[in-house]
């Protein structure tokens, strides 16, 4: 995908390190996928599972995350709905924040808009850019991303994160 096509592009993260029901986190990712699919958010590129950590709490269970390139006629706002609307539906409440959950997804880019999020979700995500599980992922995909607020590509961004924090994290 050629840059200038990143740039309209949205992308979400996904994550897991509870069970959903009777699936395992991997189950529940791909389970995620097909009910956005149901719900109009069509997924057209994503990557592998990765293995991390859980965070902030490294004695819960350890996620597995991943990364997709998404299409929807859905703005920003509406699609961030959409992936609430999912994840309750796989059994996470938002209770306290960082706890362990069975399915988290959040809006990573949409399309290259920057916005501080009076009207809808922050965008791009605050704090994707220091987070490894979802840069790792997001680079399968999208080698040649960059944020869109800092102009910054996604391997400097990588190079800038400390070792004990990229290197417990691997693809299953």
């Amino acid at each position: 995908m050629n840059s200038d096509m990143q740039s309209e592009a949205i992308y979400i993260a996904l994550g897991a390190n509870l069970p959903s029901g009777s699936r395992t986190p991997q189950q529940t990712l791909a389970a995620a996928l097909s009910e956005l699919e149901a719900r109009g958010v069509h997924c057209a590129e994503r990557s592998s599972d990765w293995h991390s950590p859980a965070w902030p709490d490294p004695a819960d269970p350890p996620y597995v995350n991943a990364a997709a390139r998404v299409e929807t006629e859905l703005d920003a706002a509406a699609l961030m709905a959409c992936l609430h609307a999912v994840e309750a539906a796989f059994g996470r409440s938002r209770t306290v924040v960082n706890a362990a959950r069975p399915l988290d997804l959040d809006i990573i880019d949409y399309k290259g808009v920057v916005d501080a999020g009076a009207a809808g979700p922050v965008l791009p995500h605050p704090r994707a850019t220091g987070r490894a599980f979802v840069l790792l992922p997001l680079q399968e995909i999208a080698p040649g991303w960059t944020d869109p607020r800092t102009g910054r590509g996604i391997s400097d961004l990588l190079a800038d994160l400390p070792e004990a924090d990229t290197a417990p994290i691997y693809r299953l």
